[in-house]
């Protein structure tokens, strides 16, 4: 009988290391004892020569790895954080039937050993999803600022799957997740696990918590109630954690009273939703000089925008230039800046610029929205799509940039640009690479945002750079056409 002892029972490659060690050496899965965790801090020194690694005892040799399924290490991802230890038996039983011929093993619903992988890997996949939407952070002052921690209970081991996902959820604030079993900490910048923790270690609320329960008591609707939903949706077992969990007892039993009163009370009469206005340069004196015309954008008070932004952003570039290009509305860094792409998408831009044989120097370059609108996340500033109202209040200046410039061509980096351009009914998906007419009697055509890429998958982002430097190298084409007619 060989003994095999994990240091951490839901480490994926530790457990295929040993696996490999015992294929290697032609040990049959009931010939194999599994231990991990605390159990093998027990049973560790009783480690049979041959067998996983005992506390101190020298590494197992590496072994060539199996060919396996891509679909087998898929699953064995999830089971392995399953809290059942039978997990690596299973797992090792599936991984000796695939090897030893079984290549269709997995497609084999009622196997014994399948099923019971395959309801492990949904458990996890439920637990991660109820981690995702019922951890709670609360706010801890510490001397170098705000540091956010919660405490969660995850039946699975799941917190390292989790846990990149809440890096790229919270990326601007410091938080630590504690559980049990491990905790994992992000510093703004690397996302760190280590050991477990107790419940003692996490605060038990802060300042914040009374104006979620407020919101959790307002948002609750008495006529939508579905108790057995609900509870099968966020279980009871999680409610020990959760600061609105209070109110839920008292939300229920209130909840036929209130829906009478719904029912009894006087129908009110709908608002009626107004479009924004639309607006045109007629509606505010525009300077048509250019120097003018620049100090009249950093002073816009058309719109709240400003108030946040740090500056309004015009457009820059040669007077007349043939081209304009339009983005959408100044970043972070073109904010402190003052100047129009110059943060990573601008770079970017100036990239796929020169790969199509543009200069930018000969461009005009601006935005359809002067002031950058953002949403604060910790140190960060988030980019927010401006609405209507406020894309309409910055569209005079645009105007009064293509009544300078007067261009030839315009391009439109975004549907903000092209919408301001062409009107609604344009998208950047469905139009991009072609020249339509517009008002001011350029030709424009829409295309992607350099941004829109870096937020892109990097699969997916080459096609997208590829169809964004064939748009711009019509838009040369154009130009060298346009001087020879």
């Amino acid at each position: 009988m060989r003994r095999v002892s994990l240091d951490d029972g839901a480490d994926l490659a530790e457990w295929r290391q040993a696996a490999r060690g015992l294929l290697a050496d032609g040990i049959a899965p009931e010939h194999v004892l599994w231990d991990a965790g605390a159990q093998a801090d027990l049973l560790g020194a009783l480690a049979t020569p041959g067998g996983g690694r005992a506390r101190g005892a020298r590494p197992m040799p590496a072994a060539p790895p199996a060919k396996v399924p891509a679909a087998f290490l898929a699953l064995a991802e999830r089971v392995i954080t399953h809290a059942d230890p039978r997990r690596h038996a299973v797992l090792y039983r599936l991984l000796w039937r695939l090897v030893h011929g079984e290549r269709a093993l997995l497609g084999m619903a009622t196997d014994d050993d399948v099923a019971w992988a395959m309801d492990a890997a949904k458990a996890v996949n439920r637990e991660k999803h109820k981690m995702k939407a019922f951890v709670r952070f609360r706010e801890v002052q510490a001397p170098d600022g705000s540091v956010y921690v919660a405490w969660f209970e995850p039946v699975h081991d799941v917190l390292a799957q989790v846990a990149p996902f809440f890096a790229r959820r919270f990326a601007g604030m410091r938080w630590s997740i504690l559980t049990p079993l491990r905790s994992a900490h992000w510093d703004g910048q690397a996302l760190r696990l280590g050991p477990g923790a107790e419940r003692a270690d996490a605060p038990d609320g802060d300042a914040l918590e009374a104006l979620w329960r407020v919101y959790y008591a307002n948002i609750f609707n008495p006529a939508r109630l579905k108790v057995d939903a609900m509870v099968k949706e966020m279980p009871v077992r999680y409610w020990k954690n959760l600061p609105e969990a209070a109110l839920i007892p008292g939300l229920i039993r209130e909840a036929g009273g209130r829906m009478q009163a719904m029912v009894d009370a006087a129908p009110t009469t709908p608002k009626r939703a107004l479009r924004a206005p639309a607006r045109t340069a007629r509606d505010v004196a525009l300077p048509v000089d250019a120097d003018a015309l620049a100090a009249a954008v950093r002073s816009c008070r058309q719109c709240p925008l400003w108030q946040p932004a740090t500056q309004a952003v015009p457009g820059e570039g040669p007077v007349d230039a043939r081209v304009m290009v339009v983005g959408e509305q100044p970043g972070d860094a073109e904010d402190l800046a003052g100047r129009p792409f110059v943060g990573p998408a601008g770079r970017l831009l100036d990239e796929a610029l020169s790969a199509a044989g543009l200069d930018r120097a000969a461009l005009y370059l601006t935005n359809a929205v002067k002031h950058f609108k953002f949403q604060p996340r910790g140190k960060r500033r988030l980019h927010a799509r401006a609405d209507a109202a406020e894309q309409a209040a910055c569209r005079p200046w645009l105007e009064a940039e293509l009544e300078r410039v007067k261009p030839a061509f315009v391009v439109c980096l975004g549907n903000t640009a092209a919408r301001a351009l062409l009107g609604a009914g344009v998208a950047v998906n469905a139009d991009r690479g072609i020249w339509h007419a517009s008002a001011s009697g350029a030709a424009v055509m829409p295309t992607f945002h350099p941004s829109y890429l870096l937020r892109l998958p990097v699969a997916e982002r080459e096609g997208a750079w590829t169809a964004l430097v064939a748009d711009l190298a019509k838009v040369r084409d154009a130009c060298e056409q346009d001087g020879r007619a």
